[in-house]
């Protein structure tokens, strides 16, 4: 149940300080605001008041996988990593590509309350890249899908590409691609360079992504659809995708923290923690991401929250799973590699990790400015402390985390969803069932 608060002395997007005065899930006054008797007061002197969080690409696991995570205990972690709202990719068991699917996936996530769930439906029946699921189905649900992808696998064939391209159009749907040519990457372990020859390890060429990128781009440009490129990872997609935005090319991209932060140097010790698809890349990709984060060619920050039991990364490498959780981590690893390197500034955080993936995902109440009217979908994050990240910040199922011992920046303090905190003073505070 929503309740009044009033949050005081936060600093609006990094820049001016406001009191936000919130009552019955949205803000009804901002700037310098009398107190009402009885209200329950938050004091942000210090903290940097953001739109909530929008994670436009988040592994859930349910159903199907609850070993690895559930959508409880997935949005849990968004809340503690001040995220209000994630969207849900459909590799689970059953695929979510029916209008069944992502409607349970929906509810379960109403029903848990920490955030806002909006699923994902499959461009294929089973992602298995062979006929187009129920795209149209699952847009007329009561979960009012508008993106879909078949992340994890690469909608390889041309011809399913551009009918998914085609059919999504008439609802102004978008195509999220997982951009991996499958013969390019056939038994592939990490980047492939300098680490991989030395390592003897199997690598993923950076060609791999880029090829299928460009053809993205072309059949975007061709139907007159929207595209968007799920996790880019090399300095040549980057190039593609300025590119294609120069042309008009309806395209979209994102970009993981993982990727803005690790090289594949770290894939010397064969800690499985750093085993991730795409791979990690060079320091000249890092750079790469990062530049085409600032300009404005990549559009958003995504997570690609992939937890797994501990089973599945605690073996040799070449055995061990693809993935890494990141929803408790994502803000403090963007402030350390993009706003503490004066590539971003908070405003721009602001756009990156919440106005603009909303936005991509036509997700309603989200995502929106902080303003009197808004929903109250709040992040309230202190810049100042820094400290080790520790299995103590997961508050997810599984620990796979390739930031535990790292010192990173930053803390999140309160994430307020719908008007109810869902973390309070950095601690999670209980909701829903």
């Amino acid at each position: 149940m929503s309740e009044t608060l009033l949050i005081t002395g936060a600093r609006i997007d990094g820049g001016e300080r406001a009191d936000i005065l919130v009552d019955d899930g949205r803000i009804i006054e901002m700037g310098t605001v009398r107190s009402p008797a009885g209200v329950r007061r938050i004091d942000a002197d210090g903290l940097i008041a953001l739109p909530g969080l929008v994670d436009l690409h988040t592994h859930l696991r349910e159903p199907g996988y609850e070993a690895s995570e559930t959508i409880r205990t997935g949005t849990r972690a968004a809340a503690a990593g001040g995220f209000t709202a994630v969207f849900a990719m459909p590799n689970t068991s059953p695929v979510a590509d029916t209008a069944g699917v992502v409607e349970q996936e929906l509810a379960l996530g109403e029903a848990a309350g920490y955030a806002t769930v909006q699923p994902i439906g499959a461009v294929t029946v089973g992602q298995k890249g062979t006929r187009l699921a129920e795209l149209g189905a699952m847009a007329q649900s009561r979960a009012r899908v508008r993106v879909f992808s078949d992340d994890g696998f690469c909608v390889h064939d041309p011809l399913i590409m551009r009918r998914a391209l085609e059919y999504v159009k008439a609802f102004d749907g978008v195509v999220a691609q997982h951009a991996q040519d499958p013969r390019l990457t056939e038994g592939a372990q990490m980047n492939e360079g300098t680490v991989s020859a030395e390592l003897g390890l199997t690598g993923w060429p950076a060609v791999a992504e880029e090829s299928i990128i460009a053809r993205d781009v072309l059949l975007a440009e061709h139907v007159g659809s929207r595209l968007h490129v799920c996790h880019l990872s090399t300095a040549g997609s980057v190039d593609i995708i300025r590119w294609a935005k120069k042309r008009g090319i309806r395209v979209t991209a994102e970009v993981t923290p993982h990727h803005l932060l690790l090289t594949d140097e770290l894939a010397r010790g064969y800690d499985a923690r750093y085993k991730v698809n795409p791979p990690l890349r060079r320091e000249e990709d890092v750079r790469a991401v990062r530049e085409g984060l600032a300009d404005g060619t990549i559009d958003i920050v995504a997570t690609d929250h992939a937890p797994h039991p501990a089973e599945h990364k605690a073996c040799e490498w070449p055995a061990a799973a693809n993935g890494m959780v990141g929803l408790e981590s994502a803000l403090r690893v963007v402030h350390a590699a993009m706003v503490a390197t004066g590539a971003l500034d908070w405003g721009d955080m602001a756009r990156v990790m919440s106005t603009a993936p909303a936005r991509i995902g036509q997700l309603d109440g989200h995502g929106m400015p902080l303003a009197a009217g808004s929903a109250a979908e709040i992040t309230l994050y202190d810049p100042e402390p820094s400290g080790e990240f520790t299995t103590a910040d997961l508050r997810g199922r599984s620990k796979n985390s390739p930031y535990l011992g790292r010192e990173l920046p930053g803390r999140v303090e309160w994430t307020i969803h719908r008007g109810v905190p869902t973390l309070a003073a950095g601690e999670i505070v209980e909701v829903g069932e």
